[in-house]
């Protein structure tokens, strides 16, 4: 487990690890994130590794009511709160399953995590990244991923595999852009940490280019 922002280097192959490795995957929705992390997992488990996959928000009971609040469409959420609601689900991800799997050598991955808010509540919604991360860390009590999967797709092809949007989707384009402008600075921020990965082409040649990124 590590906590900061210079987690192992992108150059090392994190999954030859024998201790706990916390993957994360990011990207605008219809990215692919929830394929390519469960191919991620199925590669990783052949591989003899206990596998935890978490979804966000969610991945606990106490998580997956706060997720049934932030999606729903006929909600309207100040801002603030939307970014708190999700820190608060994030905060009993780590304390329930993220840090105990760790602790005990498993690997998990997780379809989204930090930089999602980052992206989405704090260049999205204008409530300022730095402001975001740091309710994050105390969240989370500073853990970050050993190594981000950014899926990187254009906005207009993310939109068409979409299929009926939930509160966050239903945003209009101007906020998925700057949700992708978030994303890219997500990864200036952080390049030891956060991969770019293309994610156009087929689900296998993204698969190839993802286990690439982690060294599997």
């Amino acid at each position: 487990m590590k906590t900061g922002d210079s987690p192992r280097t992108g150059t090392v192959p994190i999954l030859a690890s024998i201790s706990g490795v916390f993957i994360s995957f990011e990207g605008l929705d219809g990215c692919g994130k929830t394929t390519q992390a469960a191919l991620l997992a199925e590669a990783a488990a052949a591989a003899g590794r206990e596998v935890v996959p978490v979804r966000e928000p969610g991945g606990t009971s106490p998580g997956e009511r706060v997720r049934a609040i932030l999606l729903d469409p006929a909600l309207e959420i100040e801002p603030w709160a939307e970014a708190l609601l999700y820190a608060a689900a994030r905060a009993q991800l780590v304390a329930e399953v993220i840090r105990p799997a760790l602790e005990r050598g498993a690997t998990v991955i997780a379809d989204r995590y930090v930089d999602s808010s980052l992206a989405y509540q704090g260049c999205a919604r204008g409530l300022g990244v730095d402001e975001v991360l740091a309710v994050n860390r105390v969240a989370t009590r500073g853990l970050l991923p050993d190594r981000t999967v950014l899926l990187v797709l254009g906005a207009g092809e993310a939109a068409g595999r979409r299929g009926e949007p939930d509160r966050i989707e239903a945003e209009g384009s101007e906020f998925h852009t700057r949700v992708a402008d978030g994303f890219a600075d997500a990864a200036r921020r952080f390049p030891e940490r956060i991969a770019v990965v293309d994610a156009s082409g087929t689900r296998d040649q993204v698969a190839e280019r993802v286990r690439a990124a982690v060294g599997l």
